[in-house]
């Protein structure tokens, strides 16, 4: 089976799991550790896949994030786990403090069904306040089981993700910015399109304000 049968047999597994699941550790073990074994790695294996890794924050000892992904005993990323009936809003305070601590390059944040992917576009070692990468398992897009992929540990390459990722970051950007103009443009854009169409409409418009 390839992956993305794969990924798609599970994302209807977690649909009819869903409405049973209530609590953290149900979500950890029925959903998001069989999520990382789909990709790959061997979660009964703490030399690989580490539960309540140790990420003391400054002189707070003795923080922990949920998982940590090790690769030739180096962790690689870092996993916040949260309830499936949780939103993941606010959550990522935590492991932004966790992410600076370990040599990881990437931290996920996931509650289960959503997972945002993080990693220090901006600042070396200093988690960026967006992710990179955000899918919801029960919503799929073609592009984005290509994008999850590269997380596969046969596959798995840092500079290429580190490269994909900020290809990513700044594509979202531009869709944001695109998105908030079309659904309330500014005077400059007004300006632009107005005056791409017919100078004597933009005539008779600045009459009437758009032209200040």
């Amino acid at each position: 089976m390839d992956f993305i049968d794969q990924i798609k047999q599970f994302s209807k597994r977690v649909e009819s799991l869903k409405d049973s699941i209530k609590t953290e550790e149900a979500t950890k073990t029925s959903i998001i550790m069989p999520f990382f074994a789909m990709l790959g790695f061997d979660v009964f294996n703490p030399q690989e896949f580490v539960p309540e890794f140790t990420a003391d924050v400054g002189i707070k000892k003795g923080e922990k994030v949920d998982y940590a992904i090790l690769m030739e005993g180096t962790p690689v990323i870092l996993v916040e786990a949260k309830s499936i009936t949780e939103k993941l809003e606010r959550h990522d305070s935590q492991l932004f403090r966790y992410f600076g601590t370990t040599k990881a390059k990437f931290a996920i944040l996931t509650n289960g069904i959503v997972y945002k992917f993080y990693t220090d576009l901006e600042e070396p070692n200093k988690m960026d306040s967006d992710p990179f990468l955000e899918i919801n398992i029960l919503e799929l897009r073609d592009f984005q089981i290509v994008e999850l992929k590269k997380f596969h540990k046969s596959s798995f390459d840092i500079n290429e993700i580190i490269n994909v990722a900020s290809e990513l970051k700044y594509t979202n950007e531009f869709k944001n910015f695109l998105n908030k103009e079309l659904v309330n443009p500014s005077d400059e854009l007004v300006k632009l399109i107005i005056g791409g169409i017919y100078s004597g409409l933009k005539r008779r418009l600045s009459l009437k304000g758009f032209d200040q």
